[in-house]
């Protein structure tokens, strides 16, 4: 019999440099841990990274240990928390969401809302700006994957969101997530 996995989620935040996943990683997997699942970016000057890490649960306690020499060394400030695997929540469809405007504030605000408001849950979500190729106007961007609960009406639920953001707008897609 294999001993159960528990999780650990991990969130870091600090300055930017090259080495930083690297020494991290390193340090998950010297302590016999594995990332089950992770996000990184670069916001401004600050590294960000997410991480879900699996193992047996005296290697997460070393690793939990581990926490504050590993911030010290690396100049970051990590939070953890135990989790356990995620559960199934019904039948919900995988759908994806892309949204395209002209920058201006509440746009994030006004899509969780929609989607709140309908039982809806948004599982994942980047957010870009920039500016537009030939004007310079200053664009915003929002990808999404949500997962829409089966009973909803897809065709009614598109013409809703497609007015929506008509309403305010914005260029959007909703589509099934293939595969």
């Amino acid at each position: 019999m294999h001993p159960k996995k528990t999780y650990l989620v991990m969130s870091a935040l600090g300055k930017d440099r090259p080495g930083i996943v690297d020494q991290l990683s390193k340090t998950i997997f010297e302590l016999g841990c594995n990332i089950a699942d992770s996000r990184m970016t670069v916001l401004g000057g600050e590294f960000a990274i997410l991480l879900m890490v699996d193992g047996q649960w005296n290697q997460l306690a070393k690793l939990e240990d581990a926490i504050p020499e590993l911030e010290r060394r690396l100049s970051l400030t990590v939070i953890t928390r135990r989790t356990e695997e995620r559960k199934p929540t019904g039948a919900q469809l995988p759908y994806a969401v892309d949204v395209v405007a002209l920058d201006h504030p509440g746009i994030v605000y006004n899509l969780a809302s929609f989607f709140s408001e309908r039982g809806i849950n948004i599982e994942d979500m980047t957010t870009t700006g920039y500016a537009a190729a030939h004007t310079g106007a200053p664009m915003f961007a929002v990808h999404m994957s949500v997962g829409i609960p089966a009973e909803l009406h897809i065709a009614a639920l598109r013409d809703e969101f497609m007015d929506f953001c008509d309403s305010m707008n914005l260029d959007a897609v909703l589509e099934p997530i293939k595969g």
